[in-house]
Formats: structure tokens, C-alpha cells, sequence
């Protein structure tokens, strides 16, 4: 379906909680994603369970800190952390989040959206660039959901993530639940901005749960899948074609066998959606 790498199936976010468990019971996930800032370091427990673990599954590495959108330079020294841990862990692909998370100096531990005006645009493309000939490989960029939006753009957020793959040569990694929770806070169609993305370009999709607080949606990463973003991940792997899904929980941890009979029901849907033999893994 498109120039990246074939499907490898149904993952997992990989999370301390499960390690032993993962380790002894060997789960039927196709494959885990690793938050990256978490094996920055240069021993530990957390290093140790990441090598044990990636003899067994193939891994992916997914960031929060990079801040691509952000009004500083570009952390020189993390991006080469990051290198350092993709030599090691031989991940499929590095990924983070079209965003801006801090300020001169300090981390605000958040995914705050940017302008998605022609200036940004032109800005994020060059530090994209510059981030990929650090990892040397394609950037995989994430669609974060939000609560604010500027007043004035040049683009919708679609039409920005569609440019800026185009400009700058990054993937896509297409969240799902956040385009639902920015769909319902802003008031716009969420299969609009999905079919308005290009197809392919989109490496990964991710799945989540969220709050609802009535007249509008927080991403807590901490409740299962709702059914309408369960509905919206099975019209876009029928628009898609097979893709990489990843689902996420980040709190309130389960038993793991319950995030295993979530995960197979995403898999039970990609099998629906794109018939057995057409779906991945």
C-alpha cells in the first residue's frame, strides 16, 4: 500500500508494569513500543528488561521529549542519546510527536499543537531534516489531540501534516483516539482529517482511551478504547489498507490479560476490515 515497510502487526505499549509477566508468559503481541526517554540511561533495571524483551519481540521507539515544533534549538545531545539507543535496540522505526513541549529551558510535560501557518510549516520541516540526518532514517511524526487552537491558520492540521511529510520526507503515525478527541473539542468531522492524510505515509495508527467530560474530551491514555474510535480505526483500515497498530495505556493499568483481549480486538476488527488474508500479521 506504500513505500514503508510492510504491516508487522498488533503491538503493545511496552510499560514496567508487565515486564515479568511479558518475560515469563511470552504474550502473543506482534511486537512492543518503547517510550524512549526511559532507557536514555546508561544501566539499570530498565535497560536490562528492554535487551530481555527485545531478543523476543521486535521493538519501536517512540518519544515524548523532542519538541519538534518547539521555539529552541534543537537538543543535540538527546538526539544523539537517541542514536545511541537505536544502535541498541534495532528499533523498526523512531517516532515522536508534532508538537512543541518546551520552552528555552525547561520541559512542560506536555504535547502543546502548533500554528499551522506557512512560517511553521517552512520551521518544523528544517528541524525534521536535521533530526534525520542524526537518526539517519525517516522521522515518524504523531498527531497529538488538543484543547486550543490559534486563531489564524494557513492550514487545517491535515493539510499541515500532509505538507509537512511531503517537505520534509518524515512518516506519519496516525493516532486514532486523538483524532477523535480533537475532532469532538473542535467540532470538526474526524473522517475528514483522515482522508485527507496521505496514505502513504502513514508508517503506524495508535489506539487509546480517553475521559469525557461531556462538552469536551481529555487523552488520559488510562481507559479502554471507546467504541466510536473503535468504529473510526476500523473505517480507516478499510481506507488504509494494513497498518502497524499500537495500542496504548499509560494508567490505571489492567491485568494484562486484558489489554491482551483488547488488543485482539483490534485484531478481530483488521480482520473484518481487510478480509484474513489481507490482514497483517
Amino acid at each position: 500500500m506504500s513505500s514503508v515497510t510492510p504491516c508487522i502487526g498488533y503491538g503493545l505499549g511496552l510499560r514496567s508494569t508487565y515486564y515479568n509477566e511479558i518475560l515469563e508468559q511470552r504474550p502473543a503481541v506482534d511486537w512492543f513500543e518503547v517510550v524512549s526517554e526511559n532507557y536514555l540511561v546508561e544501566g539499570g533495571k530498565a535497560l536490562y528488561y528492554l535487551d530481555a524483551i527485545g531478543e523476543h519481540y521486535p521493538l519501536v521507539m517512540h518519544g515524548v521529549s523532542l519538541s519538534i515544533g518547539g521555539p529552541h534549538p534543537l537538543d543535540r545531545d538527546y538526539l544523539q542519546q537517541l542514536k545511541r539507543l537505536a544502535e541498541r535496540v534495532q528499533p523498526e522505526w523512531i517516532s515522536d510527536h508534532l508538537c512543541w513541549s518546551r520552552g528555552n529551558a525547561h520541559q512542560l510535560h506536555d504535547l502543546l499543537p502548533l500554528p499551522y501557518s506557512e512560517e511553521s510549516l517552512q520551521y518544523v520541516a528544517a528541524r525534521v531534516r536535521q533530526v534525520q540526518e542524526v537518526i539517519e532514517r525517516p522521522l515518524v511524526l504523531e498527531n497529538v489531540s488538543s484543547y486550543v487552537r490559534t486563531a489564524n491558520s494557513d492550514f487545517s492540521e491535515w493539510q499541515f501534516l500532509a505538507a509537512l511529510s511531503e517537505l520534509s520526507g518524515c512518516e506519519l503515525l496516525l493516532d486514532v483516539n486523538n483524532v477523535y478527541v480533537s475532532a469532538r473539542n473542535h467540532d470538526f468531522d474526524p473522517w475528514t482529517f483522515i482522508s485527507a492524510l496521505p496514505a502513504a505515509r502513514i508508517r503506524q495508527l495508535h489506539l487509546a482511551g480517553h475521559s469525557d467530560y461531556g462538552s469536551y474530551l481529555i487523552d488520559t491514555h488510562d481507559q479502554p478504547v471507546s467504541d466510536p474510535v473503535w468504529r473510526l480505526y476500523q473505517r480507516t483500515l478499510q481506507h488504509l489498507g494494513p497498518v502497524a497498530t499500537l495500542l496504548e495505556r499509560d494508567d490505571h493499568f489492567p491485568p494484562l490479560v486484558e489489554l491482551l483481549a483488547e488488543l485482539d480486538q483490534a485484531r478481530a476488527l483488521g480482520a473484518v476490515a481487510l478480509g484474513t488474508e489481507a490482514a497483517c500479521a
